[in-house]
């Protein structure tokens, strides 16, 4: 099987091509690496077959210059949810995209592609329809743009390849090989640092109705997001966008205790209760920035009807279970 794994070199891409050769797949050609100066070694001990620049894979790809691919797995794209660069958000999400995709539809390439739960923005519900739909930034109004676009392929189904197009919409993604992420990474990832910098961590305090770090999404591990990726990957039979999280909206306090005890727990000392923690400082509350201000998704919760109805059974990490498995990883 010849698989195509764009932002190959990022977060999730690594984990893909990894998973892709624990299950015996090698002939992979990874895209964006010569073209990005960071996060390179997220491929190291990685098997692939090829390299493609991410400047001209695209073009060449839609060409037909790469031979017979069996599927793309398309993780390429601006994740900043605070850029405010349209054109170059709209370039890279939903131009590019485009061309992929309208590649894979002529060359009967299967194309599995990262969405984004900002498409919900604002929104109480989480359902993979248009009235769920209200993104508060530009990155989530280019994931929505994208997928409007398969949504118009699929609906044409003129062909069998346009039967060929899953879209899965992350959520709160968190995990090994994140690094360089700065910003953009995981406030796991964030507290594990903060908390062996200073034993502390830092959550944002009241906004939005809810209390001090009672603000909830739906955390799910960068693993859990793989087997969806590759469980779909399986199933040629299947497409439309689907939803990928875990079903279950935890509040950012149940991410920064689990951080906080497992870490106290390798020093040999007992867990904390929230209320303690925050007393003793383990846990500190900061303003709520400005700059978020309308713009910040306080509540998150994937709606998993679709994927079940899919035949989709897997079953997800919950925060306690996961942040302490990756508080492991980057001890």
């Amino acid at each position: 099987m010849k698989v195509v794994v764009t932002g190959a070199a990022g977060f999730i891409g690594s984990n893909l091509v990894a998973a892709l050769n624990r299950a015996g797949v090698d002939e992979i050609m990874a895209v964006d690496v010569p073209d990005e100066g960071t996060g390179l070694e997220n491929l190291s001990g990685l098997r692939v077959a090829d390299y493609a620049p991410r400047s001209i894979f695209y073009e060449r790809f839609a060409q037909g210059a790469f031979g017979k691919v069996e599927a793309v797995l398309h993780q390429g794209a601006c994740s900043d949810t605070t850029a405010n660069d349209t054109g170059y958000m709209m370039r890279n999400n939903f131009e590019l995209s485009r061309q992929l995709l309208d590649g894979c539809l002529r060359r009967g390439t299967r194309l599995i592609y990262a969405s984004s739960a900002a498409i919900y923005g604002a929104s109480r519900t989480f359902t993979e329809s248009p009235d769920s739909e209200r993104p508060l930034n530009i990155y989530g109004q280019s994931k929505l743009r994208f997928d409007g676009y398969v949504r118009e392929q699929l609906a044409r189904g003129a062909t069998a390849q346009a039967r060929q197009v899953v879209g899965l919409r992350y959520f709160n993604v968190y995990g090994p090989r994140e690094q360089h992420k700065a910003r953009m990474a995981s406030v796991a990832f964030h507290h594990f640092h903060q908390f062996q910098e200073s034993g502390t961590v830092q959550l944002f305090g009241a906004y939005g109705g809810y209390g001090p770090g009672e603000q909830s999404r739906d955390f799910i591990h960068v693993d859990d997001v793989v087997a969806i990726n590759l469980w779909f990957l399986d199933r040629r039979d299947i497409s439309g966008i689907f939803n990928t999280g875990t079903g279950r909206a935890q509040p950012f306090n149940d991410v920064a205790l689990t951080v906080v005890n497992t870490l106290l727990a390798r020093q040999g000392q007992p867990s904390l209760p929230l209320e303690e923690a925050v007393r003793t400082g383990r846990i500190e509350y900061i303003p709520f920035p400005e700059d978020l201000h309308e713009r910040y998704q306080c509540f998150t919760q994937a709606d998993l009807q679709a994927l079940r109805r899919a035949g989709c059974e897997h079953d997800f990490m919950d925060v306690q279970t996961g942040v302490a498995k990756y508080m492991g990883t980057l001890l």
